[in-house]
């Protein structure tokens, strides 16, 4: 077991007091993803610890605390400091775990005292450390802690770069499948590129594909956006293809990483499946079965799909359109999403600068009983298009008064033309 001393003073005051109320009343070690990024130098938000308290007794020494997985001893506990902002994480009570019949979680879990065995029971080298802070960490301006690494095998695997099981990789992702869509979230270093997997655990994940069936799509798309979100998205995705990842959980869907990721996952999963003929609304069904998509994500994909094969017209009515039509986020996606096929967004996003304000706002000035009332017009198609028609002309011409919008009536025969072919307001 490696200890060495870590620098704990940029702890907010409110984890602070979770840690000294909880080394009260037991045993209590920081944890999970923000110690091997504050190992790697990294800034971590996220704060999990471990306790040798049951959940009972963590959630009597905080009232407020809410039982979030009481059956695998997670506690989400709550507390003011002394400003009065609220803090919050995860505390789990030291366990090991039963066997993983189903392939998906442990058939039963006991609590222990053992912070070394709590560890090995994890599924990667960088995520079994662990940080025991010393006591007292409300009054004392620096405070610090001793790393704990089993073996020294966190560190180390942190330093030269390598993903690697905590014990035999064939094991540790026998006994959960959704380990081998994690491991390759665990492959991102930002800017330093990507880690490598210990050949062990590339067999055992290749070997191994079949399990994913048994995992949860909801599981697998929380990992996976994760890994679209990652600084190296499209090189891992890379990486998935050639285990045959994509196999198990997209089947059916052409993957193509060619591209220049986003810092949007709907975004990335938009452009790695471009590929696809089917129309948005099809693709984006296929692949919200698959994945469990949101509504707001499936929806975002259709729309980002039907864009792949437009041309960015430049011109200030196209531009004052989507303007009006889309939101911030939208208009973010989609200029995302057409950089990322390699069009020239420049030209378009000057224009957009230049008009995104308009005038009168995206909404129509007229409304459909004043159109009535001014054409004899009852309420209708021909109306409802009329009014539509009125809106899309008042955008694109920015007009900013109701009479500027009624003297287009005189502009075309709306008494006699094809209410069919009056476009309404749209982009493209």
């Amino acid at each position: 077991m490696k200890n060495l001393d870590v620098d704990l003073g940029d702890l907010c005051e409110g984890a602070r007091i979770v840690l000294d109320r909880l080394g009260e009343e037991g045993d209590v070690w920081i944890v999970g993803g923000w110690v091997r990024d504050r190992i790697a130098g990294k800034d971590s938000e996220d704060l999990d610890l471990a306790t040798n308290l049951i959940p009972s007794e963590v959630k009597s020494a905080f009232p407020k605390s809410i039982m979030v997985g009481e059956e695998f001893g997670t506690v989400l506990v709550r507390v003011e400091d002394s400003k009065g902002r609220d803090f919050q994480c995860e505390v789990t009570t030291l366990r090991k775990d039963g066997g993983y019949t189903d392939g998906r979680r442990p058939d039963n879990v006991t609590f222990g005292n053992d912070i070394a065995e709590d560890l090995a029971r994890r599924d990667f080298t960088i995520n079994a450390m662990a940080i025991e802070p010393m006591k007292g960490l409300v009054g004392e301006e620096y405070p610090s802690g001793k790393l704990i690494d089993l073996d020294g095998s966190g560190v180390r695997d942190l330093e030269s770069g390598l993903l690697r099981t905590v014990g035999r990789a064939e094991e540790r992702i026998g006994e959960d499948g959704l380990r081998m869509v994690r491991a390759f979230r665990f492959l991102d270093l930002g800017e330093g590129g990507l880690r490598e997997f210990d050949p062990e655990l590339s067999i055992a994940i290749s070997s191994n594909l079949p399990m994913l069936s048994k995992v949860s799509k909801e599981r697998i798309w929380n990992e996976f956006q994760r890994v679209l979100s990652c600084s190296n998205s499209m090189r891992i995705v890379e990486s998935m293809v050639e285990h045959g990842i994509f196999e198990e959980i997209l089947p059916g869907i052409c993957i193509n990483t060619n591209t220049k990721p986003s810092d949007d996952h709907i975004v990335n999963l938009a452009l790695i499946c471009r590929d696809e003929v089917s129309d948005g609304p099809e693709m984006s069904d296929r692949i919200a079965a698959l994945l469990r998509l949101s509504r707001k994500e499936s929806s975002e994909l259709s729309s980002l799909h039907e864009c792949r094969k437009i041309d960015l017209d430049t011109s200030v009515e196209s531009v004052r359109r989507f303007s009006a039509t889309m939101s911030d986020t939208q208009k973010s996606q989609i200029l995302d999403y057409m950089r990322g096929l390699g069009a020239d967004t420049e030209d378009f996003e000057s224009e957009l600068e230049q008009n995104s304000d308009l005038k009168a706002g995206s909404g129509p000035l007229v409304d459909g009983s004043r159109i009535s009332e001014i054409t004899g017009l009852e309420g209708g198609k021909r109306l409802g298009r009329l009014k539509d028609w009125l809106h899309r002309i008042q955008v694109e011409r920015d007009l900013s008064s109701e009479e500027e919008v009624v003297e287009l009536l005189a502009e075309f025969d709306w008494e006699n033309s094809d209410f069919e072919e009056w476009q309404g307001l749209s982009w493209p």
